[in-house]
């Protein structure tokens, strides 16, 4: 029964800062290592932000200050039941981290990685026990997104699956396991919804109207203000790794804007301008009607990759793959998650929209060999 108690975090930037903030508000120990001082003192004073909100009196916001200690030198790892990497997206920094880190780390410490687009198999390969690694992906905020994908391939441990899972649940988070396949789950599913209002954007549709349409579909937030906020470099980066991996193509008016340093909010300017963190939104032109088929292409996009996810098995079954689209990216809660939507809908009428709108839009609508079989499919789960 693995019970973490001590976590060490390398890389305090906001992803890294902010799950070592996370797990020292639930109670964890926890050591956060960067190259300088000066690198970790910004997650420390986000740290202390998120303590004031959620603990309110002074006491036990100190407390949680005392579990989280700044550690340049990485010192915490001998101690650590759980070592989580979240330094930047390249494999080959990742590997060389991890060839310091695993002579030090106690035998039965569990080493994860942070990595949104990275398979295992890639990073593994200089570990001398590769099948201790394991993906814990959290979602930004950390503090607001419920969800943690356990990623994992035929390499890994079982054993140690488990223990990744036992720390999710220890800090109060939903575990879901997934197969490292590029992307996992939530960014494969979430990115050509994303691209493809960019795309409506770039063809002169106001980010407003797109977002009102996507709002009224049932999601909580609309997929342009979505971009901006997660970063649209970010985006940029995730949606040219799928697209390698995965084929598509990331639109060019996406790359402009991050070329301009035009990042979302973070820049103060992306698809909206913000003022103090909020978006700008003009009004719609007066006698302004969105295109019939808007809402079809951001949402089929979406349907079309969760029927090939769960094709490939990127997820163990239908319910876990609903759960994590409703938690992840909030998918329109009422109506039970894309697969439950599929069937409200319908999949040969879903089928047959995703045949229209290929002829139309072209091959990014071409419906996966998934959906032939997914009639029967969900007709079995129940």
């Amino acid at each position: 029964d693995f019970r973490p108690l001590r976590v060490h975090v390398v890389g305090a930037g906001v992803m890294g800062g902010d799950i070592a903030a996370w797990c020292a508000a639930r109670g964890l120990q926890v050591t956060l290592q960067d190259q300088s001082a000066e690198r970790i003192a910004p997650a420390i004073k986000r740290a202390h932000r998120l303590f004031q909100r959620r603990f309110k009196r002074p006491r036990p916001v100190q407390a949680a200050m005392d579990r989280l200690m700044p550690d340049v030198r990485g010192l915490g790892v001998e101690h650590a039941d759980v070592v989580i990497e979240a330094i930047f997206e390249d494999a080959e920094a990742k590997r060389s981290l991890y060839a310091e880190l695993e002579p030090r780390m106690r035998g039965d410490a569990v080493l994860a990685t942070n990595t949104s687009s990275i398979p295992l198999e890639e990073l593994r390969s200089g570990l001398a026990t590769p099948s201790r690694l394991v993906g814990l992906h959290f979602f930004n905020p950390v503090a607001k997104m419920q969800l943690v994908e356990i990623v994992r391939d035929e390499a890994t441990d079982a054993e140690v699956v488990g223990r990744a899972t036992a720390f999710t649940r220890r800090i109060d988070r939903l575990p879901l396991p997934v197969a490292s396949t590029p992307g996992f789950l939530v960014n494969r599913i979430l990115m050509p919804y994303l691209l493809e209002a960019v795309e409506l954007v770039h063809e002169g549709v106001p980010p407003a109207a797109v977002d009102g349409q996507a709002v009224a579909f049932g999601m909580p937030m609309g997929p342009i203000e979505l971009a901006d906020t997660v970063g649209l470099d970010i985006c940029l980066h995730v949606g040219e790794i799928l697209a390698s991996h995965l084929g598509g193509e990331v639109p060019a008016h996406l790359r402009e804007l991050v070329e301009q340093g035009r990042l979302g909010r973070k820049s103060g300017e992306g698809f909206y301008r913000y003022k103090k963190g909020k978006p700008v939104k003009p009004a719609l032109p007066k006698g302004f009607h969105p295109a019939d088929d808007i809402t079809d292409r951001m949402i089929l996009r979406m349907l079309n990759e969760v029927v090939a996810c769960l094709r490939e098995k990127v997820v163990d079954d239908a319910e876990l793959l609903d759960g994590g689209m409703v938690f992840g990216t909030g998918f329109a809660p009422f109506r039970g998650g894309p697969l439950r939507h599929i069937e409200t809908v319908g999949a040969d009428t879903l089928y047959q929209r995703l045949r229209e709108l290929e002829k139309r839009h072209g091959p990014r609508f071409k419906p996966d060999a998934g959906w032939e079989v997914l009639a029967g499919f969900t007709g079995d789960q129940q």
